[in-house]
């Protein structure tokens, strides 16, 4: 894909990438935050190029994890291949942060004063394709067996309303802690900080995506997060993919792990 191609995304594309679509691992990868394009016609929301480069836009790294951990796992992955500023994928329709109108106190001009036509359209064009995405690969492979398990890769910037975020990685949950808590241990015996439901929690507004797709299903789901001045180079993300490959390898060699549990 050149540089014109990229700048053009979201007028001629689906707004979302399906990555290794035959992969056979029992799991499926996500990342809702993998793009900061905007479509043409949203005329860069009023933003300058340096802050769609920057975190209020996308997840910085985590595209290239996912992508990595594709590979390596021989698994699908979805991406969103739209910036959260347009629509944020992992925020359910309705709320008011879905189309944020001010991101880390910076003001988005373009997301000011939509009419509720104006944020249903997003949402047509860009959320629910994305979504639609997810539960049809989920469903493939759901056929061929137990599992799978849903594993959605996230980034956060390091440091947010002047407070150092020290943990490396975060591993958050919500009503399935089966994989949360295996993940947790294996990275915290090779020495890692790791943060519990930080620097956010998955029982909130952030583990949208997974509430949807997977608790329904009783499927064991995970969020990583990791901290963005880790996974901002090739070799950060080439780390860091071995890490998760080799926690998520530990973590789900138990059979068990991809029975099915769905809470009364």
């Amino acid at each position: 894909m050149n540089d014109r191609q990229r700048a053009d995304i979201g007028a001629w594309a689906p707004p979302f990438e399906l990555v290794n679509a035959g992969g056979t691992a029992p799991v499926v990868l996500l990342c809702d935050h993998a793009s900061n394009q905007i479509p043409q016609d949203l005329e860069s929301l009023g933003l300058e190029a340096t802050q769609l480069a920057s975190h209020i836009a996308w997840d910085i790294g985590a595209a290239g994890v996912t992508r990595e951990l594709s590979r390596r796992l021989d698994a699908p992955a979805v991406m969103s291949r739209i910036s959260r500023l347009v629509v944020d994928a992992n925020r359910r329709p309705g709320v008011a942060c879905l189309i944020p109108e001010e991101a880390d106190h910076i003001v988005v001009p373009g997301n000011l004063g939509l009419s509720e036509e104006d944020r249903d359209q997003r949402v047509a064009a860009y959320h629910r394709p994305y979504h639609q995405a997810i539960a049809e690969t989920v469903e493939r492979l759901a056929v061929r067996g137990p599992g799978p398990a849903v594993v959605s890769i996230h980034s956060f910037t390091p440091v947010m309303d002047g407070f150092e975020r020290p943990w490396p990685i975060g591993i958050l949950s919500n009503l399935d802690q089966r994989l949360p808590r295996r993940m947790i241990s294996f990275l915290r015996d090779e020495g890692l900080l790791v943060g519990d439901n930080e620097p956010y929690s998955g029982d909130g507004i952030y583990g949208y995506t997974v509430q949807q797709h997977a608790d329904p299903r009783g499927l064991t789901n995970v969020i990583v997060e990791l901290r963005q001045d880790l996974v901002d180079t090739p070799h950060g993300v080439t780390e860091w993919a071995d890490r998760l490959e080799r926690a998520l390898d530990a973590s789900l060699d138990d059979p068990q792990m991809l029975q099915r549990v769905v809470a009364a």
